[in-house]
Order: C-alpha cells, then structure tokens, then sequence
C-alpha cells in the first residue's frame, strides 16, 4: 500500500500536495502552526481537514506495521507464500489483515486442535477433494483412523473430528469471512427484546428490529448501552440460506462426490458454531464505532461552536450560582475577569430570606456598577431567575441578566486548578465566578473544565476515551489557536493550548509574567524556561502583545513574516502609526490594483500568506468572535407554565443531536427542536442547519408540565 496515494485518492489531493503535508507533520510541526502559516505548502488545508489527515495517516501506519508483524509471525511458521504475501498487500484494513493471520494464529484448545492432536486431519483432507468416487469409501477410509488411546473408538468419531477441522479451515478462511460479513451487514436485521418489566428509557427498544445497514448511530449507541446496562438483550438476526448458499457454492464444488453430505454438515456446523457469533461480534464492534466516530463528529462541531460564542467584552458582571440550603453565592467579576467581591443570599427554599437577598444583590450592582447579572441554570435556577428578575424591575432597565449554563462548573470548582486559582474560595464560590466569566469570554473560562463534561455531546461515556479526548482536545486547540491569546493576561490553562506550548511551558510563562512583570514583545517569550527556538517557531503568531513597540506583535502575522508585512507597508506609504489608528481601509484595493502576483514577487511570499498579512493589518488585535451574534440578555420572565402552542420566541441553541436541536427559551427546562421541525426542505443532519450558540425563533407545538418537555417548531415562522 502506497500510504501516500492512498490519503491523496480518499481526500481528493495532489500526491505531492499529501507528500509535503506528511512530511511538516513528521518534523513536528503542529497542526494548527501548519493550517495557519504554511498554506503555501499544504494547498491551504484548514486544520479539520489535517487533523482527519493525520488520523487516517496514523491508521494506515498502523495497518502497515501490522502487515509486517504477520508476515514475519508466519514467515517464522515457514508457511508464507507468494499468495498469502500479496493477500497482506492488498488488505486495506486491519480487520482483513486479521484474517488473513487467523489460520496460522496459535489457537486455544478446540474440537479441531483436538482432532489434529489424534491424527485426523489426512481423512479432513481426503474429504476435501470430493472426488467422483472413492476406493477405499470415505467410511471405510474413516475406520483405519480408529485408536482407543487416543480417543477416537469408532469411525463415526474420525469423521466427527475430520468435520470439526474442516468446520474450522472453512472459518478461518479470510475471503469467505469478508464475504460472510458484507453478506450479513447487507440482509441482517438487529433485534432488542427486553429483559426487564420496568419502564426505562429504553422502553421504545423492548420488542424492536431494525436492518443493520439503515439504522442511524444514535439508535446503535443507545441499543449498545441499554444491553451493558442490563435492559435490553440484543442479537444479530440473518436468512441463514443467504450464508449457507454462498458458502456451499464456495466450498463445495463437486455436488455428485460421496464427500458432499460431510462437507454440508461440516460447513453448517461451522458456521453456526464458529462464523455466525463471530461475525456478529465483528458487526457490531464496528457499527458501534462508526456510530462513535459520528457522534464524536457531532460532538466536535457542537463543541467547537460552543467554545467560539461570541465574548461579552468590556462588561462588569455579577455571577450567581442558585442553590437551596447552602444559599446562591454572588461573585462579582471586573471587565478583565478579576473577582471584585462575593456574597452568599438566601432568597430560596428553605430561607427563603428574600428582601434582604434583594438589598445584598442592589448593593453590589450599584457598589461596582454592574451590567449583567450571570445565572447558572442547575439547581433553583428557576427560582433565583424569578427573583433576579423581579430585583432588577426596581432599576432603570439598564442592567439585564443572562441564563449561563452550568454544564462542567462543578468539575471545574472541585478541580486542583480551581483550587490553585482561588485558594480561599470554596467550591460554589469559585462556581459563581465560573459562571460570570463564562458569559465574558467562553473561551477562556471553558478551557479550564474536561471537554467531556461540557455536555455538548451524546453518549460519549460510551467512547473509546483516549479517542474522545484526542479529538476533542484538538477542538480546543483549534479554537484557542484561532482566536488567539494575550501573552500577559491568558491563564497557564488557555496558554497550554498554544501550538507548541505544553501544560508545563504554560505555567513557566505565568510564572514568568509575574516575577518579571508584563511581556514587552512576543521574542521575550524565548527567555521562559522551556521555550526554545521550535516551540516559539510554532506558538509566536497566536500570542498577542497588545503594548508591544512592535505593531505586529498584536496581530497574527508570523514573526517570519515581519520583514515582508513592513515592506509591503513601506511600498504603499503606510506606518505603523496608521497601522495602529486602522487606517489601512484602502491597503487591499490598491494591492488588488498592482497585482496580488506582483506584490507576492516584489516580497518573496506566497498568496496565501500576502492575503494574511492583508487582512491582519487592515484590523490588528482583532478577534474573530465579535462578528458572531452576542449572548441573550434579558429582563423578564418565562415559567414553564406560561407557554402555550403557537407562541413564538426567541432562544439559544444549547446542544445538537443527531435527532434535533435543544434550544433555551428562558425557561428552565430547554425545548427540543425535533429534526423534522428545523426547516421546510430535507435534511440528513440538525448540524447542516443549526449550531450550538445561534439564536433562533422558535414555536411552541406543545408543553407537557408534568414531564417538563416542550416540543418546539421552527417551521412557519413569519
């Protein structure tokens, strides 16, 4: 297998293109460094499509190296030959490799193993060749394997046997499993019974069948974990006739020779015994991870969606974590995310000490003229809305709050990093300060917390977690690389996310900064421990030094690129005056009239990297968030109970399923937004339509109070 074509055939590139991308990613270049600053070499291949290019490109290693294992585990059995080495060439999968290897794999003790240990497998052979006719007959030929001491009184046990190691060759045959389970996919059908009276979640699953080849991931993870949880039994069902029929025409292939009966019964048995439950484990193993995969996709987009909301830049806010017994602790959080005050009020059951909560909370905004009041939307929340609502009635409308969610705060309050942060805080403290800044800069504060927990997926608790965590971290780091950081005020949590900059280099850099006070420039970086000359290579363009002398310093120009972003300036009569005061409006157009060719050969780059340095001049210290819609702020109140069909409102998106959407309208609970309700024309996926943070117009079709679900529309609405 030709690694490189192959990556170059299934993502549609020039080989050389794929050539010179696996060769940055071999020299240690990370991904996001290689998406952003070397375009020129990769055809500007965004980060996703290099990240799945590194994946596959791992996979295919890994099959590779396995091709060589089992060449030289059967070489070592002497067996290897011309047929079975072009085989292992031209398996395209480790299951192929697999099977390949399986005749020859040491077996644990089986009725075939036994049958060879007594000497049968001449009289397996015998019946292998169906002849015409046979002298001695095969029942005559069975006797003269009888031998008491080892265990074979009769003939009818030689025949037995020799079936049993022909049931197993035909088994381990490579092609016919590959065919067997092409042919199984294609007509079976999964069946779920229940094996409990309870009602469970699962109820819909208690006396279902689905074929195998239609049924969408969300219905294979859930079958999955209602059968590890005891709910559900499941099974693979198939036309045997459809197995039988090929594997007889295959194996058997002299109908008239005295030998048909045993190879049928043999082939049966085989099957039933050794390919059919084999097979469907196969099966199954590999739908649940291709519905993982996809769920994990989907998790990806929601994740990245909702790290990339929009951030509430300059306001002072008030985070309010609701709770009961314990209070709802008040956090006040300045412009930059520095704790300013707390606070704990009782305004909830069982204290209910509510004009006394509603003094503490107009105290504090008016103390430090807050914008936003923050609410957690877990326990009480519903109730600390009412009350936060019904407070700020008393002002002049210019303070709103905001429903945040709460999804990872306590992770996050109970982690070793919320401890080292706040030290003198206890755990719904630092929650209430979580809260606050997560409606700041979501980004930033969301970083702290394991993405798995930030509840934007689908059964991930199901996963394979080094996957989980591999994708989902590279999530991150896209999106920190993305936006950027600011070098003297982003926490050792969002620099660890930096290209090239690990979790230690991270904490050298805060560590750094406050023995030695702020950064003046990006190069000063070089003097924190850790930090060489490849790791700055990879992390300079994503820091920011907004007081740096050094214009550039606060954009995503490349320090390579220095020189080139200078002299394109000098040649169009720019300074970095004009740079700072954005008066580079009109920098595209007049390159657009030299000729972007021309321009790109006067300063030695290519087109890729002219266009970046462009639109980083043209808006220098920019963040590509403030273009996304801003949260939902808001100064009234929704319960459950005021909602009624056809009320159209506005929400937010919180999460996107493989069969809807759930979107926040204000009250506690969200609504769902069932696929077939997104839009009028036909969709495979909510994802196509709807991500995670749009704000949308939705229509109640209906509320049941009782479960607490509302059914919500998007459909029809003027």
């Amino acid at each position: 297998m030709n690694i490189i074509e192959t990556l170059a055939k299934e993502f549609g590139l020039r080989v050389e293109q794929v050539e010179k991308t696996v060769e940055l990613i071999d020299a240690g270049n990370t991904i996001p460094f290689i998406a952003r600053y070397r375009k020129e070499v990769t055809g500007s291949l965004d980060d996703t499509t290099l990240r799945d290019l590194d994946d596959k490109l791992t996979y295919l290693r890994n099959i590779e190296k396995r091709k060589q294992e089992v060449r030289d585990l059967i070489a070592a059995q002497e067996k290897l030959t011309p047929e079975i080495e072009a085989a292992i060439a031209a398996a395209k999968t480790l299951t192929e490799v697999d099977d390949i290897y399986r005749p020859f794999r040491p077996h644990r003790k089986t009725r075939a193993s036994v049958a060879r240990e007594r000497g049968l497998e001449p009289l397996a052979l015998l019946i292998m060749e169906q002849r015409d006719k046979y002298e001695p007959s095969i029942e005559e030929s069975a006797a003269e394997y009888i031998d008491e001491e080892k265990g074979v009184p009769d003939a009818s046990a030689a025949l037995a046997g020799a079936m049993d190691i022909i049931a197993e060759d035909v088994s381990d045959n490579a092609e016919y499993r590959k065919t067997i389970r092409s042919l199984t996919f294609s007509n079976g059908v999964l069946i779920s019974k229940a094996a409990t009276e309870e009602d469970t979640v699962y109820s819909q699953y208690y006396d279902y069948s689905e074929g195998l080849k239609s049924m969408p991931g969300h219905r294979i993870l859930a079958v999955n974990r209602g059968e590890k949880e005891d709910i559900l039994k499941v099974s693979i069902e198939v036309s045997k006739d459809i197995i039988l029929n090929y594997l007889f025409s295959a194996v058997i292939g002299n109908l008239k020779s005295p030998a048909e009966k045993y190879l049928s019964a043999a082939i049966l048995d085989g099957y039933d015994r050794l390919i059919a439950p084999s097979v469907e484990r196969e099966i199954r193993s590999d739908m649940f991870d291709n519905a993982a995969e996809g769920a994990l996709v989907n998790f990806e987009v929601n994740l990245k969606n909702l790290l990339m909301q929009a951030p509430l830049k300059g306001k002072t806010v008030l985070g309010y974590d609701p709770g009961y017994r314990t209070g709802c602790k008040l956090a006040v959080v300045d412009k930059t995310g520095k704790v300013l005050d707390t606070a704990v009020i009782y305004p909830t059951k069982p204290q209910e000490r509510i004009e006394e909560s509603r003094k503490k909370v107009l105290s504090l905004i008016k103390k430090y003229d807050n914008d936003i009041v923050a609410i957690g939307n877990g326990t009480a929340s519903k109730e600390s809305e009412i009350f936060i609502a019904n407070t700020l009635s008393e002002l002049d409308g210019s303070v709103k709050y905001a429903m945040v969610s709460e999804a990872g705060a306590s992770v996050y309050s109970a982690s070793k990093l919320a401890s080292e942060e706040f030290p003198d805080f206890d755990v719904t403290q630092r929650s209430a300060v979580s809260i606050a800044r997560r409606l700041q800069d979501p980004l930033a504060e969301l970083v702290k917390i394991d993405p798995k927990s930030i509840g934007v997926g689908q059964y991930q608790h199901d996963m394979k977690q080094a996957r989980l965590d591999s994708a989902l971290g590279g999530v991150v780091e896209n999106c920190v690389n993305s936006v950027g950081v600011d070098l003297n005020t982003a926490s050792h949590s969002l620099l660890s996310y930096i290209a090239g900059i690990g979790a230690q280099a991270a904490k050298n850099i805060v560590k750094y900064r406050e023995e030695n006070g702020e950064f003046a420039s990006r190069k000063e970086v070089l003097k924190v421990p850790k930090i060489g000359s490849k790791a700055y290579e990879q992390c300079a363009g994503f820091l920011r030094v907004a007081a740096s002398d050094e214009i550039l310093d606060n954009t995503g120009v490349h320090p390579e690129s220095y020189k080139a972003a200078k002299e394109l300036l000098l040649s169009f009569g720019y300074t970095d005056s004009d740079v700072r005061e954005n008066k580079l409006s009109d920098l595209r157009s007049k390159v657009m009239s030299k000729g972007i060719k021309n321009v790109c050969s006067e300063l030695d780059i290519g087109e890729p990297t002219l266009l970046d340095i462009i639109g980083e001049l043209e808006k220098p210290g920019r963040d590509v968030r403030d273009s996304l819609p801003p949260p939902i702020l808001r100064d009234d109140i929704l319960d459950l109970a005021d909602l009624k069909p056809d009320m159209v409102l506005v929400g937010t998106v919180r999460n996107v399923i493989d069969f809807g959407a759930f979107v926040d309208i204000g009250v506690h609970q969200d609504g769902l937004v069932h696929i077939s309700q997104i839009c009028e024309k036909y969709i495979k996926h909510p994802s196509e339509v709807l991500s995670v943070g749009d704000i949308v117009n939705v229509k109640v079709l209906s509320v049941d109070v009782a479960k607490k679900r509302i059914s919500l529309s998007m459909k029809g609405i003027k």
